[in-house]
């Protein structure tokens, strides 16, 4: 089942939307009215246009998008996959001669000074990581993105940091938009419109039968206000931060390609949503669905759900390890703590249990997250990470096998 991390950040991370949720997610009503009354077929390897019915090709993609200045390129963060098709549109339409830019969730806007260095070649790739904090921004395996960010070096493509620093977005959660602190309300938009209702339909399905101790049910509608404008307040962030580095670049012929978690395009009420406050130009939304699930074939959704659809196989496993625990968002033991452990994952099996503080691995002390995810990404299935955990006053000493599951 696909990890939605747009969500995960809101809540302190979430386990993955139940099988149910993950279907019924893909067939709501909502969104274009113009397409929301349809299904459109989904193609293993072909792109559906929502908007007629056809399967088109990757090199047919530049004449569709002929009109459009800000696509919105959805991905499920651990499929490479997802990965593998927003590099094959960045370089069609690069080929075709459009001026491409290309606009980053991984980064908040703030560390834009690294992605220039990287822009013109003059920072080497692991100086890269490390000057951008990629695996504290980020924390995703690299290797997933870097034949992307090495085709933008190469061909010169500019690449923008979009995103709100996470610190912002876990504030609106905790205590609403009308509350922030000036420091705060100046790393986003004056203008977020976070009471759409369409919106809170598809945001309050995707929390449908969730695994671990966050579920939609019993929740205030205080909390889904502020829960709701957190997600809001990330769209709209996202999308100005991309319509302004479109508007610099002085060229109404360039497209803005921003690459960003499938939640935040879906049904276009996300970022989409919120640009069209900046922006009156063209913007479509492209999402890659999986054909062939661990619920059963997926042979259509609903046709407002992107403009284009991108059919791909079901890949049983990521290809990169990871425990299936999440921290908390903050620093020092909070950063540490964990929050969630997925049933049936590494840290489950491990015996990582929620409120345990990592203080180590592999022998290697954790003074930050970002120590936690370059280290893990060092790892291949098959590999073991010993592990040290707080719990409570003791310290306890755990091995995690790095081994896949059969499904």
């Amino acid at each position: 089942m696909p990890t939605r991390a747009c969500l995960a950040l809101l809540v302190l991370a979430l386990a993955a939307p139940s099988v149910a949720a993950d279907q019924k997610i893909l067939h709501l009503a909502i969104g274009d009215p113009a397409r929301r009354d349809r299904e459109a077929p989904v193609v293993l390897d072909g792109i559906t246009d929502t908007a007629t019915g056809e399967v088109l090709s990757p090199d047919d993609l530049p004449a569709r998008l002929a009109k459009v200045g800000l696509l919105l390129l959805g991905e499920e963060h651990t499929s490479l996959e997802s990965h593998r098709i927003q590099l094959r549109v960045l370089q069609a339409l690069a080929d075709s001669g459009r001026r491409v830019l290309i606009g980053l969730e991984m980064y908040p806007y703030t560390a834009q000074a690294a992605l220039d260095r990287w822009h013109t070649g003059s920072l080497p790739e692991e100086e890269f990581l490390a000057a951008s904090r990629w695996y504290e921004n980020w924390g995703y395996n690299w290797l997933y993105y870097r034949d992307i960010f090495v085709m933008a070096r190469d061909r010169r493509i500019p690449m923008f940091a979009v995103n709100t620093p996470r610190e912002v977005v876990a504030a609106v959660r905790k205590k609403g938009l009308a509350n922030l602190s000036p420091e705060e309300s100046a790393h986003i938009p004056g203008r977020i419109d976070a009471d759409d209702p369409d919106h809170l339909l598809y945001f309050k399905t995707t929390f449908e039968g969730e695994q671990g101790p966050v579920h939609g049910e019993g929740m205030s509608e205080e909390m889904w206000r502020n829960m709701l404008g957190a997600q809001a307040t990330w769209d709209a962030t996202m999308g100005y931060n991309a319509v302004q580095a479109w508007k610099r670049a002085n060229d109404p012929g360039a497209i803005m390609v921003v690459l960003v978690g499938l939640g935040h395009v879906a049904y276009g009420l996300g970022i989409e949503r919120q640009a069209r406050h900046w922006f009156d130009g063209g913007i479509a939304g492209l999402i890659p669905v999986t054909v062939n699930g661990p619920d059963g074939p997926v042979a259509s959704v609903r046709a407002s759900y992107a403009n284009y659809l991108w059919g791909l196989p079901h890949a049983l496993d990521s290809a990169y390890p990871s425990l299936g625990i999440s921290t908390a968002v903050g620093a020092g033991d909070a950063a540490r703590r964990v929050i969630i452990v997925q049933k049936d994952s590494v840290g489950e099996r491990a015996g990582i249990k929620a409120g345990d503080v990592i203080v180590s691995v592999d022998g290697v002390p954790l003074a930050d997250k970002e120590t936690y995810n370059r280290l893990l990404a060092a790892k291949r299935w098959g590999d073991r990470a010993k592990i040290v955990v707080r719990r409570g006053t003791e310290e306890v000493a755990l091995t995690a096998l790095l081994r896949r599951t059969v499904k």
